[in-house]
């Protein structure tokens, strides 16, 4: 939102011209809509991200146990447009999955076993779908649990994960 168009927001109204203010009310609203999808879009990548590490290396750490929990905490209260509606409903995950998928992959190879696979590689070595499967379950949980039982959801959720157990007891050490 700039200056310029609350400004003209202001004279729309203190002239009368409320056709005129409800457009610009619309433009606002589109741009506000998109600034939220647009950091929903940055937690989904990390999510992603942390996602194919986790598959790829079959173990969890504190670390990226951390970021997934965080992920999906930050995307609960992004996408939560008021008490009742989502910016996101639930069945709506699949196309930004898809366009940030690619995304992931790419940022998941510098850090993956130390970078040792080019995007490439990694795109073959992955099991997408589960990926995507397990990423789309995590999503479903933003719009059940109240914020206060999400995190031990989403730490039931994370034991599920390669790694998991071990993680969840301590044996990573």
């Amino acid at each position: 939102m700039t200056t310029q168009e609350l400004t003209n927001l202001r004279a729309s109204i203190l002239e009368g011209r409320y056709t005129d203010a409800l457009i610009i009310v619309d433009e606002l609203e589109g741009m506000s809509r998109q600034a939220i999808l647009r950091n929903i879009q940055s937690f989904l990548l990390r999510l992603l991200v942390h996602l194919i590490k986790n598959q790829v290396e079959q173990r969890l750490t504190n670390s990226w146990a951390n970021s997934i929990s965080d992920s999906i905490r930050q995307i609960k209260k992004l996408n939560l447009q008021d008490k009742t509606s989502y910016y996101l409903k639930i069945d709506e995950w699949e196309e930004m999955l898809e366009d940030e998928f690619e995304a992931a992959i790419d940022a998941a190879s510098v850090e993956v076993r130390d970078g040792i696979y080019t995007p490439f590689e990694l795109l073959e070595i992955v099991d997408k779908n589960q990926i995507m499967m397990t990423a789309q379950k995590l999503l479903d949980l933003t719009y059940d649990p109240s914020a206060k039982t999400l995190p031990s959801v989403i730490k039931e959720h994370l034991a599920q994960l390669p790694g998991g157990e071990n993680w969840q007891y301590g044996r990573q050490r």
